[in-house]
């Protein structure tokens, strides 16, 4: 019976130590909830920083500048694992324009908008945010830009709001219809989308990115610039907060999203698309097809990339978001 002891002793300290890696590594302290908590409320006579944002029920935290400004007004939608720092190239670009500027955390990002069900990160609930947010700022109309997953929620805030959009700039992710079909049909895009599986299984990824200090997600990250690394870490070492942003993916159910039809929407929103020709997670085929989708102005713009686009082609990517706001803006009073 000795050696069930010592097999039974094994498996023990077999659990015990990577549990003890994975627990160890969490910021118990919350650190950045802290930080967030102690922002300001934005308040009407603010004009640039970061700020607490009251809006669907939740508290945003949000990075703004040129809120006095008399241009037109722009949100911009971070991606997985980002938040709002990684717009920090192009928010001040364009408050010298004169443009109202709101970059904002979302649902799962920001930590007090951290609800636990799944159901809670469905993208029409996400949508539904980035109104919620344009109405607590004021905004009655506006420009939307969203990269990755914010391009993902920017492109359903379009077919389900489209009359607050004055244009829309997605970046990487095309356009839903386009992408969950070659996703489900594209021998292509189901390879390069094969990640979401893994994604979507409980605890995995939260365990094999947060052990050992999070050494594999900073490996994972290792190509972005030193500040947006560090507050993408700093975020997602809370607990919670990455099954939060994993239970995007986990929400996104494409086969039934493919039978009730719901991203098949035809878009007339003035429409600018950037995507990278090196991007590991969209195939070429997957920009095409979007193409059917769009009938309103639409223009493509193919960089010599991969998946982050502003960190790696800023120039290219503020001028020709710069150029395609100002080609839509409200006329002059």
């Amino acid at each position: 019976m000795r050696w069930k002891t010592w097999l039974a002793s094994f498996v023990i300290l077999a659990l015990a130590v990577p549990t003890a890696l994975y627990l160890g590594s969490l910021d118990w302290g919350r650190s950045h909830t802290q930080y967030v908590n102690a922002l300001p409320l934005l308040s009407t006579d603010d004009d640039r920083g970061e700020f607490r944002i009251k809006a669907a029920g939740f508290e945003f935290r949000a990075r703004v500048a040129g809120l006095q400004n008399k241009g037109d007004s722009i949100i911009l939608l971070h991606g997985f694992p980002e938040s709002s720092i990684m717009w920090t190239p192009l928010i001040q670009p364009l408050a010298q324009a004169g443009y109202r500027v709101l970059a904002i955390d979302q649902r799962g990002y920001s930590p007090g908008a951290r609800p636990d069900e799944i159901e809670d990160y469905e993208p029409a609930t996400l949508a539904r945010d980035v109104i919620a947010l344009a109405d607590a700022v004021g905004f009655d109309d506006f420009h939307l830009v969203g990269h990755d997953w914010g391009s993902a929620v920017g492109w359903v805030t379009v077919f389900n709001h489209a009359d607050r959009i004055r244009s829309w700039t997605g970046m990487a992710i095309p356009h839903l219809g386009a992408f969950n079909n070659a996703t489900l049909n594209n021998a292509d895009q189901a390879q390069r989308s094969k990640y979401f599986a893994t994604f979507r299984t409980p605890m995995l990824v939260e365990f094999l990115l947060t052990y050992n200090g999070q050494s594999q997600f900073a490996k994972m990250l290792e190509r972005m610039p030193a500040l947006q690394r560090k507050e993408y870490l700093s975020i997602q070492a809370e607990p919670g907060a990455l099954t939060s942003a994993l239970n995007w993916y986990r929400a996104l159910k494409s086969e039934q999203v493919a039978l009730s039809g719901e991203f098949e929407v035809s878009v007339k929103t003035p429409t600018l698309f950037i995507w990278g020709n090196k991007d590991g997670v969209v195939a070429r085929s997957s920009v095409a097809s979007q193409r059917q989708y769009i009938n309103g102005p639409y223009q493509e713009i193919e960089l010599e990339a991969g998946h982050s686009l502003l960190a790696e082609k800023p120039e290219r990517v503020i001028s020709a978001i710069l150029a395609h706001i100002g080609k839509n803006r409200a006329p002059a009073l």
